[in-house]
């Protein structure tokens, strides 16, 4: 299984950034996608995550009405579109997908793992 994060980069507060993750080697229209992040010196954290079934989808509050989290099963691919950014949102981020259906955001229940891209957003 191959997760490929794509799409990050340095912007200006308030700008907008969009991430995609395209997935190889797994049933990827039966797997559900979420996006965490870490800034430096911290965890990783939950960002947003989409189900494969009904499409449901689930934010970090400090996201909400900012990110929006979609699916194109048919490119099996997701993306991450970033708006109003701040400062706070710089992060290495990384896509994650689980064999089944969930928004869980606690990081050890996902199953695969991208390498990471690097967003900066700078004040």
């Amino acid at each position: 299984v191959q997760l490929q994060a794509c799409g990050g980069g340095l912007v200006q507060a308030g700008g907008s950034l969009k991430l995609s993750c395209a997935a190889s080697g797994l049933t990827f229209s039966r797997s559900s996608v979420a996006w965490f992040r870490e800034a430096p010196g911290k965890e990783r954290v939950f960002v947003a995550a989409i189900r494969w079934s009904g499409g449901r989808t689930d934010y970090a509050d400090s996201v909400k009405g900012r990110f929006i989290i979609s699916r194109d099963n048919a490119k099996n691919a997701v993306s991450l579109q970033m708006n109003s950014l701040k400062s706070e949102d710089t992060a290495v981020y990384y896509c994650a997908a689980y064999r089944g259906s969930t928004t869980n955001p606690r990081a050890d229940v996902w199953h695969y793992w991208g390498q990471g891209t690097q967003v900066t957003v700078s004040s």
